[in-house]
Order: structure tokens, then sequence, then C-alpha cells
């Protein structure tokens, strides 16, 4: 390579340098570096020549070369000469000084260069730089900076030339009179300064340790005075700051005496400057640094300035601190340092000034005070150690701001000085309360504000801090626990702390864990020695109700269990025993209240299973049962009277606690009856009776239950006392005080004692149901029905019920439901006859009417009918017209209610949301199918069923969608009740009314309401198993019609109405099989009506089962027929629906079998498309013997007719537009509906192959083509065919194929579809593009799945070869065509004909018939190998006479030709090819760079397949390394079948080149499935072909030239790499050979493509270039082990 032509490379690289593509540039910048790296004296003089002589290069340009310039050197520095490194170093500072103005980014890239250089060799850059450096002359912006930048750079090759440097500036500082000078000249300062103290701190490395502060002290005092006195009131900010940077870093180098002079002057300046500076970080660094300084000084000077030092600093350190500011945080991080060194210097006056900060300043002053304060603490602690007391003291002022940024901090300073023993002080405790209140602290609300201050300290956050900060004392700081421990108990009970209970009673479980395991004595609590302790009972309280509801305050459950355990010693000794007895361990893995029979609950074992609860899946009413049954247990295993009361006297006096937290009280009171249950005094038990009733609240619902549910389990042992308690209370001055004088405050007093009486009326309820069972049935009319009529306000037995009071009556309906399932447990064991059951229920009826029909709002019904439930058991039994009442009153009262949806119309209190009313309506619907229940068992008879139906009927007819889904879904139940509880004595015994129920649950079975049709379903199931007991099955027994009727059921929701009418006549068969003559009467006339239902898919199920019951039954209905035949008819005509009039005329179309001929002529005259007469078609398929003459005639009819009309549109200048004749097309919509009945096989399999050729050539005479103007084209009706695909819009080919569909479902020839389904055949043969392709998926299945059927096929399709119309002719061929490629042909002898028909159409005017029959010749080779041989001549020359086709604008016919060839020399030798070797090889080359990319890989594949006939040919071997580049270029070919075939072909082809090596890397790296890392394969490839292939290489890059032009950027790019690659790896000998010049000149124009990959490639390639590195030895490289 000459050097003209590195120079010409390097100059096309710097001067696309500047490319508009990023890419490209970083790309070129990349070899612009490679090359300078490899040979940096021969490619930095290209660099700067190339500066020299463009001196007007744009600046980001030149910019460009100098970095470029700045990384070669950073890398190869030590390689360059040091002539090469003055002139770059000459060249650097010219750019930078050229221009006097200031052009930042061209003179930074300079002055780059010569910090780069100066790293190695300074005195260089120092010779040049102080050459520009000159006294008495002002020097440019960047020698100066540069110089800076040296001084940080190489500090220890910098300070031995900044004596002299500072001698030359300081005249110089008096001449900077721009900004910009005095910024450069400060920033030198400070560098120079800050260097000189590096190299004075590391004297032991530098190279001249006899440098001291003394040598520089005079000139820097200079430089100070200068910056100090003049420089620091410039009004440019970033001077000042500069400035300031500099007086900081000087001030180290400064002598004492002037430090001394200067700081009564320069700190009172730094001060100044922070209210004139926003960016206050660079003046607190340099305070910092004076202060430092002036720390080595007497003291004196700064405690003289001490005031002004001291609220300056206070007022930056309580400064808001931004962490996402950089800056702020090293601000507020100097300023504490600056307290720091203040803190050594006057430590009281510090400590002084900022107590008193802490005590009388603001919100911001405080913060900065806790700062300063913490801080100290934690780095000045010797220092501090003295005045702990005063600290502790002066923080009792901040624990009362109510400001969240203080209160933070503050939770920060007790962790500080917790570790160092302050809460161990005096007022220790002040500080621990106030981290345990703000434990508790509640979520602030942040709706409609915005938190923009970023230091904003929400309560979340403060409550998290001191969460943390208690577990860390708790945990790490071994001296706080004795602190915290028995401290932290007193918190427990004050209702202010209930929100720390989490944090609070994991710190106490981990400390008394630690105590217990250490053995420590302090574990057991003396509480008669703490007086600001709880006692233990109100501990145990707290604890045991804070485990009622776990999940709240942040889940408070688990650890107040677990600190309940760790508290056992401490409560009680006996229940420490129980708490940790080896029997009571919690079975792992067990749920939460689940254990197993015989494991005793423990605390630990209740909590373990919460962690995989939450608040929704926790069973609320198990958990409490759970608690209180451990409660009670831990009172048996306690066995300690005294014990007992005094922990339900710890109770009673805590209930005021929970008045805010009703739900817990009643859990409490709950509590309290099981402790009352173990207390043995008398006195006890009724004293705290009446402190429950009197002190609960009884407007509370909540409360009111809790209080009745503690009474009622009091009662369970102490029943006498706790009735006479509740007179006492009713006779006691609480009711009448309430009761006023004259009235006075009426309606407020009298609500109050409703709601008192509300109270007892549910109390006795509870009592009745926990009463022992042997004396509660005497006390229930005397005792407890008197008391409850007695406070109920009206008289309820034998009474209308009218109150205003809903509480009343809600604990009124509570308590009757009690009382009732408290006589129906006792009755199990003695007979008990409740006399006032009746009028009870009428009550209770009289109750649900007068609730508003249309809302609901309260449980008044639900809870009524739940009581009526458990009355209706009791004995004696209710009347036929008492149940009948109750079950009308009852289902309307129920059933009519509006949906779930809709919003009450209940006042705006009583409104409920949509959880609340769901749970509401649930519990009224289940109440309602208990009753039912109940009332059915007490007459299970077919006629006490009839009785509850009789009432359902109305509601199941309801056009309401919610009222038939509640009444069938209710009858169901019913249904079910009945089936379970059935007992038939009798065989004589029938189910006579089982038709009417039948024929009312069968229309809505396909009701359009999902749920309401699943509800028949299984109704009708029931029904049937109800028939099965009359018949006198047993209950298990097994009936397969019955046990198939769910899979029946599936097939009503099937959309598809052949499906549905099918499953409805197999349901009509099950049920007729099960029905009496005297059973099936009522159901067809029950149906009957059903064919008027509102619903259209009720009326069809109606009338299918109709036909089916009277195809099996009707023969024995004869006094039925004509009021039978009436009906249908009748209905025929009323029915709109289409489906319905099919279902009910199918027993009057058997007619048309007389009539056959003119049947047929008046429906083919039916306007298309078809509608109702579709039925009619339908039904004649289904006669046998006439369905085989129907298809006859329309086959010969579709053969004879004119399939279209041309007609010629003005509109249009090319073509004609093709419409359909009304006859072939009302032929081929007959033959599709016709063979929609599945009864028509037999004919369609006699007729198949005329019927399949008929239809196939109509589909092709239908592709493109219009329907005629004079038809109606409205939408077809939604038909579905059997392989369940809907028919689209009405159109022409889509009939035909849709008929040719149903044909193939009729011919039993499901796989042939399903094949097409999967492969979207039929979308390709309606789209006359993909017609062909759609024909021959079509011939493919058929040749694979009916095989047998294809020689009369192909016999009737023969003629078509030859017909007058072009799209048959492409059909026929394109079907024939395909079958050639399948083994069936040859199997069928149907080979030679095929072979003969297909040469025959070579010579078809159409072009797509040439291309079809191409496509079969080719096709032999694969359906018929052994056919090859013996035809080889002809296939070679009409294969490859189809590579010559002129007429071939889209190359398909080539395609076909190169496919067909591929296929076909798979089955030939090498004799039967060489005579047409050379011809082939020479069509194929111009088909490698086709546009097309399929004609492409069609190309390489057929050379690939070739490749087996060159060997040993010298004329093949020519041919592939003419080709090899190509192929080699295409490996990155836009289309991956293009890249797969020339990984295949380079495999076969490339060993015949004679090259081992580059065989072996081709087999290891060019795998089909695999990615190929393209330009580490072409790099590696280069090195074997220069090895083994010299003498092409001069070919094979002139080869490789030619695709610069290519069309596709990938080939273009990919020649570039190649190129790079091969001038990279090429021997220094094979130079001469090579058109260095040409490739450098193409590599140049790429560099301008337009495609920016296409550039970076060429960059890319120059970057490989390696004539800077001959090769050595003879010029054969040496050989590469490509074996790994």
């Amino acid at each position: 390579m000459e050097e003209s032509d590195i120079e010409e490379a390097s100059q096309a690289l710097i001067e696309a340098a500047n490319d508009r593509d990023p890419m490209v540039q970083e790309q070129v910048r990349k070899s612009m570096l490679t090359l300078g790296k490899r040979k940096p004296d021969r490619v930095l003089p290209i660099f700067q020549n190339y500066l020299l002589k463009h001196p007007k290069l744009p600046v980001a340009h030149r910019v460009a070369v100098l970095q470029t310039i700045e990384l070669i050197l950073l890398s190869r520095i030590d390689e360059i000469g040091c002539l090469r490194v003055k002139s770059i170093v000459s060249l650097a500072s010219d750019e930078m000084t050229r221009s006097k103005e200031v052009v930042p980014d061209w003179q930074q890239a300079a002055s780059n260069i010569l910090v780069a250089v100066g790293n190695k060799h300074m005195g260089d850059i120092m010779e040049e730089m102080l050459s520009k450096f000159q006294p008495g002359v002002l020097p440019h912006f960047f020698v100066v900076q540069t110089l800076a930048r040296l001084a940080h750079s190489n500090v220890y090759g910098m300070v031995p030339f900044l004596s002299a440097i500072l001698t030359t500036m300081l005249p110089m500082l008096g001449m900077a009179k721009q900004d910009n000078m005095k910024w450069v000249f400060s920033f030198a300062l400070s560098r120079f300064s800050e260097s000189i103290v590096e190299y004075l701190a590391n004297l032991d490395k530098a190279p001249d340790p006899t440098v001291s502060k003394a040598t520089f002290s005079g000139e820097i005092y200079a430089a100070y005075d200068i910056l100090f006195c003049n420089w620091l009131q410039s009004r440019e900010s970033k001077v000042r700051l500069t400035v300031t940077e500099a007086l900081g870093a000087m001030t180290l180098l400064m002598a004492r005496d002037k430090l001394e002079e200067q700081l009564p002057k320069l700190i009172p300046a730094l001060l100044n400057l922070y209210k004139k500076t926003p960016d206050h970080y660079i003046i607190s660094k340099s305070l910092c640094q004076v202060l430092d300084a002036a720390a080595s000084t007497d003291g004196r000077l700064l405690r003289a300035l001490a005031d002004s030092l001291l609220l300056t600093l206070h007022q930056q350190v309580s400064l808001p601190v931004d962490y996402n500011s950089p800056g702020t945080v090293k601000n507020h991080n100097e300023i504490l340092r600056c307290f720091s060194i203040l803190a050594d210097t006057f430590p009281d006056r510090l400590v002084i000034f900022v107590l008193q900060r802490l005590e009388n300043g603001g919100e911001r002053n405080r913060v900065g005070s806790l700062a300063v304060l913490r801080h100290l603490v934690n780095t000045s602690s010797s220092i501090m150690d003295t005045k702990k007391g005063l600290i502790v003291t002066s923080l009792r002022l901040p624990l009362l701001d109510t400001s969240n940024k203080v209160k933070k901090k503050v939770v920060q300073v007790i962790s500080a000085i917790a570790h160092h023993g302050y809460l161990e002080l005096e007022g220790g405790d002040m500080l621990l309360r106030f981290m345990m209140l703000h434990c508790a602290l509640p979520d602030a609300c942040h709706q409609g504000r915005s938190l923009s201050d970023q230091e904003e300290v929400t309560n979340e956050a403060l409550r998290n801090i001191c969460e943390k900060t208690l577990h860390l004392l708790a945990t790490t700081v071994g001296r706080m626990e004795d602190v915290l421990w028995p401290a932290l108990l007193r918190y427990l009970t004050p209702v202010q702390y209930a929100d720390a209970t989490v944090p609070l009673c994991s710190s106490l479980v981990l400390l008394g864990n630690r105590k217990r395991v250490t053995g420590d004595p302090g574990y057991i609590v003396d509480f008669t020695k703490q007086d600001s302790l709880p006692s233990p009972y109100s501990i145990m309280v707290r604890l045991w109700v804070n485990a009622s509801y776990p999940f709240r305050s942040r889940g408070r459950g688990a650890p107040s269990l677990r600190l309940l355990a760790i508290l056992a010693p401490n409560t009680s000794t006996k229940f420490s025993i129980y708490i940790y007895s080896p029997s009571l361990q919690h079975p792992k893995g067990s749920r939460v209240c689940e254990t197993p029979p015989g494991t005793t609950l423990t605390p630990v074992c209740l909590c373990v299973g919460l962690p995989e609860s939450t608040v929704d899946t926790l069973n609320r009413r198990t958990w409490e049962q759970s608690l209180l049954k451990l409660l009670s247990k831990t009172l048996v295993a306690v066995m300690d009277a005294g014990w007992c009361c005094r922990l339900v006297s710890e109770m009673s006096l805590y209930l005021p606690t929970y008045n805010g937290s009703l739900d817990e009280k009643s859990f409490l009171y709950k509590c309290m009856g099981v402790t009352l249950q173990r207390c043995c005094d008398s006195g006890v038990v009724k004293e705290q009776l009446r402190i429950i009733l009197a002190t609960a609240c009884h407007s509370e619902a909540i409360e009111r239950e809790g209080v009745a549910k503690g009474i009622g389990l009091c009662a369970s042992n102490h029943l006498d006392d706790t009735l006479a308690k509740l007179d006492d209370f009713a006779r006691s001055d609480a009711f009448r005080k309430a009761s006023g004088i004259l009235g006075l405050l009426k309606d407020k007093n009298d609500g109050d004692v409703e709601k008192m009486k509300s109270t007892l009326i549910l109390s006795y309820g509870y009592i009745a149901l926990h009463a022992p069972e042997d004396k509660v049935l005497g006390r229930i009319d005397s005792q407890i029905l008197r008391n409850i009529s007695k406070h109920f306000s009206t008289k309820v037995l034998g009474m209308k019920v009218e109150t205003k009071d809903l509480t009343l009556k809600i604990s009124l309906l509570q308590s009757v439901g009690l009382i009732a399932q408290a006589i129906g447990a006792c009755v199990r064991r003695q007979n008990y006859l409740f006399a006032r059951k009746q009028e009870l229920v009428g009550g209770l009826m009289d109750i649900i009417k007068a609730e508003p029909a249309d809302v609901l709002v309260t449980s008044v019904r639900h809870l009524a009918m739940t009581a009526c439930a458990s009355l209706v058991n009791l004995d004696p039994a209710l009347t036929e017209t008492e149940t009948c009442g109750v079950l009308q009153t009852c289902l309307n009262s129920v059933l009519g209610l509006p949906p779930l949806e809709v919003v009450d119309r209940g006042e705006e209190d009583e409104s409920l949301d949509l959880q609340q009313r769901q749970g509401l309506y649930a519990e009224t619907f289940s109440a309602l199918e208990d009753l039912l229940g109940r009332l059915l068992s007490r007459n299970l008879t077919p006629d006490g069923l009839q009785s509850i139906f009789k009432h359902l009927e109305v509601w199941m007819g309801s056009e309401l969608d919610h009222g038939r889904e509640r009444a069938v879904r209710t009858a169901t139940l019913v249904l079910d009740s009945y089936l379970h509880n059935l007992a038939v004595r009798q065989k004589t015994t029938t189910f006579h009314n089982i038709g009417a129920l039948l024929g009312r649950l069968v229309p809505r079975c396909t009701d359009r309401c999902s749920a309401v049709s699943w509800a028949a379903g299984e109704g009708l199931r029931i029904l049937l198993r109800i028939q099965l007991r009359y018949e006198g099955f047993p209950p298990e027994h097994r009936d397969a019609a019955v046990d198939n009727l769910p899979t029946l059921y599936e097939g009503l929701r099937n959309p598809d109405p052949a499906a549905l009418c099918q499953t409805c006549s197999h349901l009509a068969e099950a049920f007729s099989r099960r029905l009496t003559p005297q059973q099936v009467g009522p159901l067809i006339l029950v149906l009957t009506e059903g064919l008027r239902d509102p619903q259209p898919s009720c009326c069809l199920v109606s009338g299918v089962f109709l036909n089916t019951l009277l195809m099996h039954r009707g023969g024995r209905l004869q006094d039925l027929v004509p009021e039978i035949m009436g009906a249908l008819h009748l209905g025929l005509q009323a029915i709109s629906e289409d489906q319905v009039k099919t279902a009910v005329a199918h027993s009057i179309l058997t007619l048309a079998s007389q009539h056959l001929q003119v049947v047929i002529d008046t429906l083919i005259s039916y306007p298309l498309p078809y509608d109702s007469t579709c039925d009619m078609w339908m039904a004649l398929g289904g006669h046998s013997a006439l369905a085989g003459h129907i298809v006859e005639t329309f086959t010969e009819r579709l053969v004879a007719m004119v399939p279209y009309t041309e007609k010629r549109d003005p509109a249009l200048r090319m073509g004609a537009t093709k419409v359909a004749t009304v006859q072939p097309l009302a032929v081929t919509c007959a033959l599709r509906e016709i063979m929609m009945n599945g009864q028509i096989e037999a004919a369609v399999t006699e007729q198949f192959p005329r019927l399949f050729v008929a239809l196939l050539v109509r589909m092709g005479s239908s592709v493109g083509v219009q329907l005629p103007k004079d038809i109606c084209t409205g939408a077809t009706r939604p038909e579905k065919r059997p392989s369940g695909k809907v028919l689209g819009a009405f159109d022409v080919c889509g009939m035909a194929l849709e008929a040719m569909q149903i044909l193939l479902v009729r011919a039993q020839l499901d796989e042939v579809l399903k094949t097409l389904d999967l492969q979207e055949g039929w979308a390709k043969m309606k789209e006359p593009q993909q017609f062909i392709d759609g024909i021959a998926l079509l011939a493919n299945a058929m040749a694979t799945h009916a095989g047998p059927r294809l020689p009369a096929i192909i016999q009737h399709l023969y003629p078509t070869l030859t017909s007058i119309y072009e799209c048959q002719r492409t059909t026929a061929t394109a079907f024939l065509s395909e079958l050639l490629n399948h083994r069936v042909a040859t199997e069928m002898m149907m080979t030679d004909s095929l072979m003969k028909s297909m040469i025959a159409r070579l010579a078809d005017p159409c072009g797509a018939v040439r291309m079809l029959a191409i496509r079969g010749l080719g096709n032999i080779a694969t359906g018929s190998p052994e056919k090859v041989i013996k035809y080889a001549m002809e296939l070679l020359a009409a294969l490859s006479s189809g590579m010559e086709e002129s007429d071939d604008p889209s190359k398909r016919i080539a395609l076909e030709a190169m496919s067909g060839l591929s296929k076909v020399l798979l089955h030939l030798n090498k004799n039967a090819v060489r005579m047409l070797l050379v011809y082939i090889l020479m069509k194929i080359k111009p088909f490698l760079e086709s546009e097309y990319d399929t004609v492409r890989c069609a190309a390489v594949l057929l050379l690939g397949n070739l490749s087996k006939f060159g060997s040993g040919e010298p004329v093949f071997r020519d041919q592939i390394h003419n080709v090899l580049m190509s192929l080699l270029l295409h490996l990155s070919d836009p289309s991956p079948d293009v890249v797969k075939a020339c990984k295949l072909t380079l495999q076969e082809c490339v060993p015949l080149l004679g090259s081992k090596l580059i065989a072996t890397m081709f087999q290891n790296h060019l795998y089909e499935d695999r990615n190929l890392h393209y330009g580490e394969f072409i790099n590696d490839l280069m090195k074997y072909i220069i090895q083994d292939f010299p003498g092409m290489l001069n070919f094979y890059h002139t080869t490789i030239l030619q695709f610069f032009k290519s069309t596709w950027t990938q080939v273009r790019a990919s020649a570039a790499m190649f190129t790079g690659f091969l001038l990279g790896n090429l021997p220094r000998e094979f130079y001469p050979h090579m058109n260095i010049g040409n490739i450098i000149n193409g590599l140049i124009q790429l560099l301008g493509d337009p495609d920016p990959t296409v550039r970076a490639k060429a960059a890319e390639a120059m970057g490989h270039f390696r004539h800077f590195h001959p090769a050595s030895g003879s010029g054969s490289l040496k050989e590469l082990d490509v074996s790994a």
C-alpha cells in the first residue's frame, strides 16, 4: 500500500468524522483511533497536516479530530517520539490560542491534548506553555486554564514550576479586567494551592523534599491580597465563587502572622457572601478550610468572631436539605464540619448557643439546632459527655413542637444520645414517652393537596422512623435493655398509645425473650413496687381485646398474643404453667383456629397461622370463638376464684376505654360473660351484671349484641341470678327516669327506653340459647316469653304488630329465632308441644307484609323467615291454609325485590353500600330457601311439592330476568330437598304431576339468562331422579340416561341451532322413556303453551320437545291429536322465529314427497339468498329416496350452465367485470342447503366424484365473480355448517366454498376439512391472488385422506383441461399438478397420464397454467421418484426451458423451474446431467441477484443441489469461485430464507474447492438454526482464503467491489466489511497484486452512502487496514487450528 493510499484513506475518515449520523460519527472516530493506535507515528502526522491544511474547518469537525488525537496520546504516549510530541504540543497550543475569542469546545479539546501529554512530557509542555505565558502580557484564557489542570493532574511534575509561574502571574492579576480572566486566574490559584498542599502532605513521595510552605507563602499572600481586596467584590457570581474557593485553599499556605492579620477581615467577608450568592457549597467549603487553618493559630481570633460565625453557620445548617440536589447535601455536610472545628475551640459557648436556639427558635432553627446537636454527640462525644444532663433537659421544649420536621430530628437525636447513655438519666422517660406517642401517630389525610416541600415529613414517615428507632434501641443498644424493660409496659393500657401496639409488643417480646433465655432476674416484674406500671389484669385484658381484631392497628393480633405468652409468669403462676405446657404445642402447618381434637389452644398456637390469613379471609366468628375458648380454658387452668373475680372487675373498669371502638367493647362483654361463668361468688355476678346493663350504650346495635351474648354466656351457670337481675333492671330507676314527667322530652326518652328494651329482649333470647336444657323449657312460657311480651311495646301474641322502632322489631325477631332454636335442641330429648307456635308465625308474617316490597334495607325479612323456619319444625304442625299463607307472603316479599344493582330508595341514613346490600340479599334468600325446605319436610308428597310450585309458577314466567332466575333457582332447591328427603313406602304410589312440572321447566332450559337455564336443567335432572325413586329404584341407583343429562345440558348452551335441536330431541327421548301415558298428556299440553313464550329460544326447545314426543309417543295419544295439531297449526302461523318454524313444520313437510319436481321448481325460483326456504331444503334432504335424484339433477345443471357473463365497464380501461348467472348460483345454494341434512350421506357417497368435480369447477368459476344486480343481496341468516364455522355475508364464491365444505362432511372426509381449516385453505380459495394455493391445499388434503376416490375424480376432471374458460383450466391444472406431489399418483397408476397432461399444458396461452404445469412436472420427483430416471430428458428439457420464459415478469415460472430442477436432480446420476450441467449453471447466476427473495433462494438451493455433479469437474469449480463472494455476501441478505439457503449451499459446494480448513470452518459455523456473527466469521474466513487461494484474491476483491452498488443495504455493508477484513489480514507481499486505489475509492464512495449503516461499516473497514504491520516470512500465513 502506497503512502498516497494511506493518506487518502485517513483523510477520507477525517472528512467523514463530521457525519450527520451519530452512529457513523462514532464508528469513524473508532476507526481513526484504531489506525492511530496501530502506528501513531504514521497517523498523527496525517491528522496534523489535515488540520493545518484546513484552517477554516467547522468547529465540530475540528473538535472531533482533536479529540481523536487526545485518545491516541492517552493510550500510546510512550510509543511516540519526542519530535512528534513537540509538534503535537505546538499544534495543540496553536489550536488553543489561534482565536483570541473563547471558543470552548475547540479550545478545550486542544487543551485536553496538552494535559494528556503533560502526564509524561511535562518539560515539553511547560516550555510551550511558558512561551505563551510571558511577563507583562495577558495570556490566553485557556493557557491559564491548562496550567491549572496540569497542576491538578500531575502534582509532582507541576509543583516545581509553580514558584516561577506564580512570580510571572502576580503582575498579570492587575492586568485582568474581564470577568472570564479573573475567573481563570482564580481557578488556577485554587488548583495551584491544592496541588501544593497535596505535595507538602506527601513529601516522602515528592521528587524535591526540600519544598516547604514558606517557598510559596509570599507569592500566595500577594495573590491573596489582590483576590480578596479587588476580585471578591465582582458583580459576576461565578467569579465571586471561584475567588472564594481560591481564598479558602490559599489560607492553608499563608504565613501565620499574615493569616492572623487577615482572619478578622476574611471570615466576615465570607459570611457576607452567603447573602449574595445562591450556591453556598463553595462558600462553606472555603469557610471550612479557613477555620481549619485558623484552628492552628491562637483561638482568641475565632472566639472574637464567635457570635457572627455561630449565627451565620446556624442559619446555613437550618436550610432545607434537598437530597436530590448534591449541592445542598454537600453544603450541609461542610457546615457540620465547621461546627466540629468550632467545638474544639470553644465547646461551652457552642453548646449554650445551640441549646438557646433550640428553645427559642422556630421550626427551621430547631431543625438546624437538632442536626448540630446530633452531629456533635456522634463526633465529639468526649466534649459532650460533661453536658448530658443539660442536653436532656433542653429537649423538653422541642418535644412540644407540632412540626413533624422537628419531631423527626428529635427522634434522630434520641437515637444518637441513647447510644451514649443519655436516656438512663433523669428525664429519659420523657423522651421515651415522646417516641411511644409518635409510634401511635395516625395516618394523615393528603387528599386535595400535594406535598410540594421535598422535606415534608408525613405522619406515616414519622411513625415509621419512631418504630425503627424503638426496634433499634431494643435490639442493638445493650445498655437500653434495663431502661426499656419493664418501663414499656406502662404504654400498653392507655388509649392514646393503642396504635403503637405492634412496635411496643414486638419490642417487649424481644426484651422479654432475651431476659427469659438468659435467666435475668429482672424478667419477673414486681408490679407492687412499680407504681407507674398498670396491673397485670389490665395488661391481660388489653392484650386479649387486641387479639379480637388481629389486623387492626397494622396487625396487632399476633404481637399481642406473643406478648401475652411472654408475660404469663408476671400474670399468674398457674397461667404461666398453662401457657408453657409442652402438651400445648401448636401443630405445624395447621390453619388459624383449626386445631385438631384434643389440642389445647394457647396464644402462641392461635398466632401461628395469622400470617397466612388476611382481613378478608379470616373467619371472624371462628376466631372469636377460639379466643373465648382460650379464655375459658385459661380460667379453668388457673382455678382461682379470687383471681377470676379480680379479672372480671378489671374488665368492667376497662369498659369505658372502649367507647370509641364498640366492636372491641362488644367482645369485652363476651369475655366478661365467659369470666362470670367461672365466678362462684353470686354477689360478684349480680354486681357485674348490674354494671353491664347500667353502663352499656343501648342505642348501638353492636354493643347491644355484645351485652346480650355476655349475659347469655353468664346464664349458662347462673340462670336464676341472671333472670332475676334482668327483672331488677326492668324495674330500676333507669326505666322510670327515662319515662319522664308529664311527657317532657318524650321523643328522645322513649327512644332510649326502646333501645333498653331491645337489649333485654335480645338477652332473653341468648339466655334461652345458652341456659341448661333441663331448666330452660320450664322458663320459656313463664318467664322468657312473658317478659319479652311485656317489654315489646304492643301485644305480640294474638295482635297485629305495629311498632315504629326498628331496633325493637329486630331484637324481637332475633330473640324468637333463638328461643325456637333452644326449644328445637331440647325436644330432641323430650316431648314438648309449643302451644303459641301459630300465633308467633302469624305475627312474623304480619311483620314481613309490613315491609316495603320494592326495597331491601333492613334485616327484618331474613330474621323473620329464619325465626319462622325454626318454628316450623316444632309441634303442632301448620294447617294447609297457614302453610299457603306463609308461602305466598314470603315468596312475594322476596322474589319481587329489585336486582342487587338497583340503588335502594331508602332514606339517606338507611342507604347501604354495595357490599352491605350483597350480604343482606344473600342472607334473605338463604333464609327463604331454609324456610321452604322445612315446610316441604312437613309434607313430603307430590301434592306438597305441587303446593310450593303453584306459587313459583307465576314467577317462573316473569318478564324480569331476576324474577325468573330466583324462581327457577328456588324451585330447583326445593326439588333437591324433596329428592334427598323422599322415602317411597308403597310401590303403587306414582309421581302423577311430573308432566306438569317438566312442562314448566323445559322452556326455561334455554332461557336468555344463563343462570335460569342452568337451574332449569338441574331441576329436570332432579325430577327424573325423583321419578326413578317412585319406580322403586333405591337412592344409590345410577341410571345412564339421567347421568348423561349434564352432558346434554352443555349442548343446550351451544349457539348452533342444529346442535341445540339435537340435544333437545335427546332430552325429550330420555323423558319420554320414563313417563307413562297419563304423564305424557299433561306434558304435551303444557309444552304447547311454551311455543308462545316471549323468548325465541324457549319456543324452540318447546317445539323440539313436542316433535320428539309426538314421534315416539304420539301413536298412543289418539284423543289428544286434534287438539295438539290445531295448536301446532296456529303456532306455525303466529311464530316469527325461523328455528321455531322449522321445528314445528317438521311434521308438515312430509307432504313434499308426493310432489318432488314441483317443490324443486318452486323453491329454486325463490329469490336469493334463501331465507325461510332453507328449512324446507334441509327437510327434503331427510328423504333418502329423493335426495339422490335431487343431487344428480343439480350436478348435471351445474356442468351445463354458463357460470358467468363478462360485462365491460366504461370506467375500467382494461379488463371486464365477471357477473354470476342466477341459475347456477341458485343450484349451488340449494345444494348447500340440502346437504346440510345429515341423512343425505348415502346419496352423496354414490355420486361423490361427479359432485366433487362440479363444485370444484364451480369454485374456480366463482372467484372474483360479482352478484347480479337483479338479486337481493341482503345478509343471510348466520347458519352454521357442521364443522362449526359461521357462513359470512352472501357472495358467489363463499356459497360454492360452503357447498364444498358440506360435501366433504357428508362424504365423511372430516380429516380433509380439518386439514384445510388448520391451513386456512378456505380463506385462500376465496381470494383471487391465493386461489391457486388454496386449490393446491385441497388437492394435498384429498391425496392424503381420500386417495381411493381420486381416479374417478381425475377422469371427470380431464375434460376441464380444455375448457373455454381460463379459470376452469387453471383450477383443474392446479389440482392435478399437486396430485403429482404425492405417492398416491403412483399407487393409483395415474402418473403417466398426469405427466402427459402437464406437458400438454406447457403450450397453454395462459401463463398461470404453464407455471402450474412446470410445478406439476417438478412434483414428480416427490410423488414418483422412480419415474424421474425414465423421463429424465423430458423433465430436464422442460424444466430448464422454464428458466428462459420471456413472458414471465414476476419470474414465477422461473421460480417453479428452479425449484423443480432442485427436486429432480436429487434422483439423477452424473451421466444424466452432464450434458446440461454447464447450461444450467450459466442460467442460475443472473437469478442470484434477483429482486425477488424466493427466486434468489431457489437459485442458491439449485446451485447447492448441482454440487454433487461437480466433483472432479474443473468447469464447476470455476463456477463456484465465480459465485463464492456472492454467496458469502448474501449471508447477510435481508431475507432469512436466502440466508439459510446460502449456508446450506456453501456447506455443499465449498468442499469441491479443495480447502479443508474452509470446509471445516463452514461445517462448524454455518448452522441453519443459529445466528451467525458475521464480522468474526468473515474475519477468520479471510485468513484461510488468503492462505489457500492466493491466486484468486485479485478476482475476489474485484468481485466484491461490484457489490458496493448493490440494491440491498445489508449487502453493501457486508461488502465493505469483507473488504476491510481482506486488506486487514493481507500480507504485505500481496499488496502489489491488489488494486488498493480502487478499494479505497470504493470505500470512500460508501462513506457517502445514503444509509448510515453502510457508512459506518465502510468506516469500520478502513479501521481494519494492516498496511502498517508488514507480515514477515515467505508470505503465507501460519496455518490456524480450526478443529476446536
